[in-house]
């Protein structure tokens, strides 16, 4: 009889490396330097060796705070999106709020200054984003709604529904193995269609892309281990994300499409690192790391997550 092993993507015993760098501050808050001229000066903008792992968005806020800017600046851990906000306080604050990371600083501070304070305190910025923006993505899966002018997570982003009786197939606005939020699907259905008909034709829209795309990722993974795949499927268990069979066929759960690429990337590279070893010991998850190296990362984005519960109505 062959045996699916799911063996938990979520094993407590391996070793993992720290999905994030650690902040400076006992409190978790950055301490930027009262006296900003203390700021080391030169510290240039030109990113050396960016950390690996997914890249936050730099999403602008549709509407900015009452008298905010929004800048971008490069830093060694990645670019970095914020809100300014110019005040008569003395010192440079950081703060992360809804709309993501606000910057309040004096007047008389100049870019070059800001970009310094940014610098320095890049890895704690970088880290409270990537938390915000996987807690908003999180909220996002939940709240899917299956209605025309709804909206619902594919690859992370939110992409807009809308019924279209004058179409004949479904057509989506952006590119389809990088959506952004505001992308349309628009599908060929009458206006009147129930949100349950909706549903039935977005769900076979995405299982055709969850095809597509589990299948260049598979075959990229199954290139870096250098492996052969012998057979692969989508299917929906209630229990599983995926599986790895004794005889090497795996199973994707399709519902990982709502989730951003790096997330499907950790539980492919999983199950590819199974067609070497068929168990969770210390030689499987050094091949997981060689696979994906930032999986710890991603196992923890999607932990919170149960197979048979997504997207909720």
């Amino acid at each position: 009889m062959v045996a699916d092993r799911q063996l938990s993507l979520f094993d407590a015993t391996q070793t993992a490396k720290p999905a994030v760098p650690e902040s400076a501050g006992a409190d978790d808050t950055p301490a930027v330097p009262a006296p900003l001229r203390a700021v080391r000066a030169g510290s240039g903008l030109t990113p050396s060796q960016p950390e690996s792992g997914p890249r936050i968005p730099l999403e602008r806020p549709l509407e900015l705070p009452d008298g905010c800017q929004w800048i971008e600046m490069a830093t060694t851990a990645g670019p970095v999106g914020f809100m300014l906000r110019r005040s008569r306080r003395k010192t440079v604050g950081l703060a992360i709020t809804d709309d993501g990371l606000l910057v309040t600083a004096p007047g008389w501070v100049s870019r070059k200054q800001l970009a310094e304070v940014v610098q320095a305190k890049a890895p704690w910025i970088t880290r409270k984003l990537q938390a915000l923006h996987e807690r908003q993505q999180q909220s996002a899966v939940a709240e899917a709604q299956w209605r025309n002018e709804g909206r619902f997570p594919y690859l992370g982003a939110q992409i807009s529904l809308a019924v279209r009786p004058d179409l004949r197939a479904p057509h989506f606005s952006g590119e389809a193995t990088a959506p952004v939020s505001g992308d349309v699907l628009s599908l060929p259905l009458p206006a009147d269609s129930t949100n349950d008909r909706i549903r039935e034709r977005c769900y076979a829209w995405l299982q055709k892309q969850a095809r597509s795309y589990f299948d260049a990722r598979l075959a990229h993974f199954c290139e870096l281990s250098g492996v052969t795949l012998h057979a692969w499927r989508i299917a929906s268990p209630a229990g599983r994300w995926g599986s790895c069979s004794s005889d090497g066929r795996i199973m994707l759960n399709w519902r990982l499409i709502h989730f951003p690429s790096y997330v499907v990337d950790y539980v492919v590279a999983h199950e590819v690192a199974h067609l070497r070893h068929m168990n969770h010991g210390p030689q499987f998850w050094r091949e997981v790391e060689r696979l994906y190296p930032d999986y710890a990362r991603a196992r923890q984005a999607l932990r919170p997550h149960h197979p048979g519960s997504l997207p909720l109505l």
